[in-house]
């Protein structure tokens, strides 16, 4: 199994698979236009159609393969699970959420960002979405090149205003909607980050950091995962199956709860079950959280292609329906060819463009172990479920990587504050004893920050921690170490700030060439 699991994470990372990975999305796109084709053979500019099918095709490739690893990122840099298997999950989930509960109907004009009535030709309403898709197609493809996590709603969105003001000027736009949407850059992450952070914080101080740390995981750990239950449960009816079956918040928060309970005294006896052979550190009760990592990947993925299809299908069902209706519209029906191309699509960009921002999240921005993971997993769907109910506009990407930058910022401000301690205790002692303290040094330079914890204990009880001044200026050095990657942190803000300017940009340019090619 191992030796398969690792072919399949080579077949879908090697650079000498890349010209066959991008042969077979291609082939994909080819088979969107002759299947297209063969359906409106008989419809009016229907090549006009056909060109747009292959775009939104193209979009939903490019949205499988940057937008996904968010998702399952942290289950694989964390180890709960290999690359190939997050891949199979999420493309599995992913397709399966946008074929059954990506609805029939979906708004043409994401957020009511442009008033459409103002275009009286649908001509242009057509040069329009086709100018969004492909604009936001483009960035998305761009950001993934880069290795950079964006959001795809807000390359969407940037795509529609950007052609949107090319086609009926400035006041077609809501300018009050695109302030809630450049709030939410801000607002997203750090949601998302500061959850993350208390948790983990809240876990090392309740399990991590005891002296017996099974005891306190048996006591707490049924309780965390039945939040990450109840969590997951509300997150699900209140955005991933909300155009199937609508509940307020209310009956979601009770469905979430049912779930919550029965996952407790399930997760209960398995915890007691495991005590006896579980080894007593934090690395033992880390793998508690293998299981709920994996259902945490699938039901994201799952959720995330429910809602995020429209992304690539919304302008392309838009389109279908001016063609077809001849008018411009602001809902559309979505026929199973359109959800098909949206499905399909997410699932082939991730398979085979997804894992190098897997690896991006998952273990590029910080180190993850499976606790951090659990923490960033269950920020993503409380931050959703608040932001919802206080009317916040977020971006699940961004809740996402602010959760992994807030559990490195939390591990790196604990390392320092240990020092500080180590620094304090250290100055009472006389130099002399430097020798013996060598050993000690090298374990707490090497420790992990609950390793830091008890070796602090250790030297507070037993008084043998001499340090020299030279010594205490090298041992600050060493707590200088980054635990967040300052280069992907400003790589990742300065795409997610320019994402709707560029997409809107793009988009008018190409409404321009559209225009100009077409009439």
């Amino acid at each position: 199994m191992a030796r398969s699991s690792g072919f399949l994470d080579s077949l879908l990372t090697s650079p000498t698979t890349e010209r066959y990975r991008v042969g077979i999305s291609l082939l994909f796109l080819l088979i969107i236009w002759l299947g297209v084709g063969a359906l409106s053979k008989d419809m009016p500019n229907s090549m006009l159609l056909m060109a747009a099918a292959v775009i939104g095709g193209y979009m939903a490739i490019n949205i499988g393969a940057n937008d996904v690893a968010n998702n399952v990122g942290p289950a694989v840099g964390s180890g709960a699970l290999s690359l190939g298997a997050a891949v199979l999950i999420a493309a599995v989930f992913e397709a399966g959420g946008a074929l059954i509960a990506g609805g029939d109907v979906v708004s043409t004009i994401k957020g009511g960002i442009i008033d459409p009535s103002t275009l009286s030709d649908e001509r242009a309403f057509v040069w329009l979405m086709t100018a969004a898709l492909l604009a936001g197609a483009l960035w998305l493809n761009l950001a993934t090149w880069m290795g950079a996590p964006v959001s795809t709603t807000h390359s969407i969105v940037g795509g529609v205003l950007g052609a949107g003001i090319a086609a009926g000027g400035w006041g077609i736009a809501d300018w009050a909607v695109m302030g809630k949407i450049a709030a939410s850059w801000v607002i997203s992450p750090v949601l998302g980050g500061a959850l993350a952070a208390l948790f983990l914080y809240l876990i090392k101080k309740a399990v991590l950091y005891r002296k017996d740390v099974v005891p306190a995981a048996r006591t707490f750990v049924p309780w965390l995962v039945a939040i990450m239950a109840w969590a997951f449960g509300t997150y699900l009816m209140i955005k991933g199956v909300k155009k199937i079956v609508k509940v307020d918040f209310v009956d979601a928060a009770l469905i979430g709860l049912l779930a919550a309970v029965i996952v407790f005294f399930a997760v209960r006896t398995m915890v007691k079950r495991m005590a006896s052979t579980m080894e007593n550190s934090p690395r033992g009760v880390s793998g508690l959280f293998t299981w709920p990592l994996i259902f945490a990947a699938a039901l994201l993925s799952f959720a995330h292609g429910a809602n995020d299809v429209a992304n690539a299908i919304g302008p392309l069902a838009a389109i279908n329906d001016a063609l077809s209706s001849g008018g411009v519209v602001t809902s559309a029906s979505i026929p199973l060819w359109v959800m098909m191309v949206g499905a399909f699509g997410l699932a082939v960009g991730l398979m085979l463009f997804g894992p190098r921002l897997i690896k991006t999240v998952g273990s590029e921005i910080t180190e993850l172990d499976k606790t951090r993971a659990f923490c960033v997993a269950l920020s993503a769907a409380l931050t959703v479920i608040l932001a919802s109910q206080l009317g916040l506009p977020v971006s699940s990407t961004h809740i996402a990587i602010g959760g992994v930058f807030g559990v490195g910022f939390l591990r790196e401000y604990l390392k320092s504050n240990y020092a500080s301690q180590l620094h304090t205790i250290m100055e009472h002692h006389d130099a002399a004893e430097q020798e013996r303290l060598r050993p000690f040094l090298n374990d707490f330079r090497n420790a992990s920050v609950e390793e830091m914890e008890r070796l602090l204990q250790q030297a507070k009880k037993k008084k043998q921690v001499p340090l020299s001044k030279s010594e205490r200026k090298r041992l600050k050095k060493i707590y200088k170490e980054e635990m967040v990657k300052r280069s992907h942190l400003t790589k990742i803000a300065a795409a997610w700030i320019i994402t709707v300017p560029a997409s809107a940009i793009m988009a008018a340019i190409l409404f321009f060439t559209l225009r100009g090619l077409l009439i």
